[in-house]
């Protein structure tokens, strides 16, 4: 019988190390996966206790910060002092794969307990003055304790457990609930009161051609619920940031033309509302990354480390089709790939218990539809997204259809939207409707009778 070695990757672990010097998000990546003890080189478990106690602390980790700290603990000469943090950083370019790399180490960590814990099951087993069921007892210890670092049992609950956890969760929806609200509001009374808000561990997918006004209706969504104390994250892939800040300081003002704004050329009064609209929306929680090239992982890892700052409760994703989805498998057509990043935004959701928005372009076969109105099979290169999402909004504008009235509801299409909840996994589904300005600047509740352009050109 050949000498059974201990798995281990002394690479790997300096590689994983080196990410969480050079990047500040690295760490957040792998804390829940990794402890000191996964390091097979004692070098390197030094190194990440003092890591992990520092990102536990809330302190700022990079090589000068991470070698003071092992200078305080009296360990900064053990592991061979500055030099050594300097060639470990030195191995790593970025920190991508890392959570696929701390696994990677994870599993080499369990395999050497096992080995370990079954050496001394067959040390026991073989001396005889050991009471056999002792030795049972021990086995099923050590069994029970490699289940818990695979994770297998984690996530395992018993109808008791579940009954008490979804009590406790009614307990809390019945403290905090708002006139109904349980998640993050929407901002239109109708769809409020049908998906009682945004829900944490939902994807909401919100569909519409080109030009219907996504983003203009996903930036309402998200300054209704930062105004609402929420903190939000926006990462547009179609738009600068800047881009997104006019649209915020035009629905926030309600005399200043959206030309005069795009043209530079604004009126003293103008200009005094736009400087007091940027005070007011300057304080809302809200995080706005414009990188026209993420991944759905890059979205992830993003929000994971504002969730660990207390600044994620709700993330808006413009749009699904943008994301960058290149992957290490061959052979995969687009619609594969989009349903893989759809996937994962659901997965994300679960994960930080947040609600995900994703906006998603539908394809042209909605031209053909009465009043462009359009269905679930419209969504461009669906593969999964329906089946992930649990809510499916589907947004359309009546009036580009050139008609004057609206088919289903005889209203004026003037500044008229339509919100078809096509999919609700867990409420009812219909059409609600919304009124906007000419430049989908400004959204409300549709209130039939009155004038809404009217009515905010007296106040």
């Amino acid at each position: 019988m050949s000498e059974i070695t201990n798995p281990q990757d002394a690479e790997l672990e300096e590689v994983v190390l080196g990410a969480c010097l050079l990047e500040s998000k690295a760490i957040t990546l792998v804390a829940d996966i990794l402890r000191p003890e996964v390091f097979y080189t004692e070098t390197n478990r030094e190194i990440y206790a003092v890591l992990q106690g520092m990102y536990h602390a809330g302190q700022v980790i990079d090589i000068m910060t991470i070698k003071e700290e092992l200078a305080r603990h009296g360990k900064l000469e053990f592991i061979g002092g500055l030099y050594t943090l300097v060639r470990i950083s030195s191995r790593v370019v970025s920190s991508a794969h890392l959570e696929y790399h701390a696994r990677i180490l994870k599993q080499k960590y369990i395999r050497r307990e096992t080995i370990l814990g079954s050496h001394k099951l067959l040390a026991l087993a073989a001396d005889e003055t050991t009471d056999i069921d002792d030795t049972l007892a021990d086995a099923h210890s050590l069994l029970d304790r490699l289940e818990k670092e695979c994770g297998t049992t984690e996530h395992l609950r018993s109808m008791l457990q579940l009954m008490e956890d979804t009590i406790k969760l009614i307990e809390v929806r019945t403290a905090s609930n708002k006139n109904g609200v349980t998640g993050l509001p929407t901002g239109f009374t109708d769809l409020d009161r049908l998906t009682c808000g945004w829900q944490a561990g939902d994807m909401i997918v919100i569909a519409a051609r080109p030009a219907v006004g996504k983003t203009a209706f996903a930036l309402h969504l998200a300054r209704t619920a930062a105004s609402a104390g929420y903190h939000i994250a926006v990462y547009s892939l179609e738009m600068q940031g800047e881009r997104l800040g006019d649209r915020w300081l035009l629905a926030a003002t309600t005399g200043v033309n959206p030309d005069h704004l795009l043209s530079g050329q604004l009126t003293p009064s103008e200009l005094r509302q736009i400087h007091e609209a940027s005070t007011e929306l300057s304080h809302l929680p809200i995080h706005i990354d414009d990188n026209p090239s993420v991944s759905m992982d890059y979205v992830r890892s993003s929000a994971k480390l504002l969730q660990s700052k207390g600044k994620c409760d709700g993330v808006i994703i413009d749009y699904l089709q943008l994301c960058d989805m290149k992957t290490d498998q061959h052979n995969r057509n687009r619609e594969q790939e989009v349903a893989q990043a759809s996937r994962k935004a659901k997965m994300m959701a679960k994960e930080l218990h947040i609600p995900v928005i994703l906006l998603s372009q539908l394809n042209r076969n909605v031209e053909g539809h009465p009043d462009n109105r359009p269905s679930l099979s419209d969504l461009r290169e669906s593969g999964a997204i329906e089946q992930d999402a649990d809510l499916v909004l589907m947004l359309s504008r009546p009036a580009l259809s050139g008609r004057a009235t609206d088919r289903k509801s005889t209203y004026s299409t003037d500044g008229l939207g339509v919100m078809g909840i096509v999919k609700h996994r867990n409420g009812m589904t219909g059409e609600l409707y919304f009124r906007h300005d000419p430049s989908m600047t400004k959204l409300e509740d549709y209130v039939p009778g009155i004038d809404w352009m009217k009515k905010n050109t007296t106040t």
